[in-house]
């Protein structure tokens, strides 16, 4: 499995940003794909949004309200839509993925692209 981030730009405090994951190599149609993120000096965070194939999704409550998952699945194409960023958000963002019918559990994905980067100026 491969996954290819694009998108990250450098973008002024409450403005919008959206993210492209380009997958390719799943020998199932039963997958999940989510984001993460490591801001400068921090360790990597968590999956805080994901999206399966069947359409499920699942978003962290750091995130829920903000940014929004979807996804093109005839293209394996998976989106964030990042709203109302703040400096906090300043991050590389990578993409990740699992096999099975379900999202979670979250140990399981296995798949890293090499990330992105969003810097959010104040």
């Amino acid at each position: 499995v491969q996954l290819v981030e694009s998108g990250g730009d450098l973008v002024q405090a409450g403005g919008s940003l959206r993210l492209s994951c380009e997958a390719s190599g799943f020998t199932s149609d039963h997958y999940a794909i989510g984001w993460s993120r490591q801001a400068p000096g921090e360790k990597r965070e968590g999956i805080f949004s994901i999206i399966s194939s069947d359409g499920s999704t699942y978003y962290a409550d750091s995130v829920k309200g903000r940014f929004t998952i979807s996804s093109d699945l005839a293209k394996k194409v998976v989106y964030l839509q990042m709203d109302s960023l703040t400096p906090e958000d300043t991050a590389v963002y990578y993409c990740a993925a699992k096999y099975g019918s379900t999202w979670y559990p979250l140990y399981e994905y296995n798949y890293w692209g090499q990330g992105t980067q969003v810097t959010v100026s104040s």
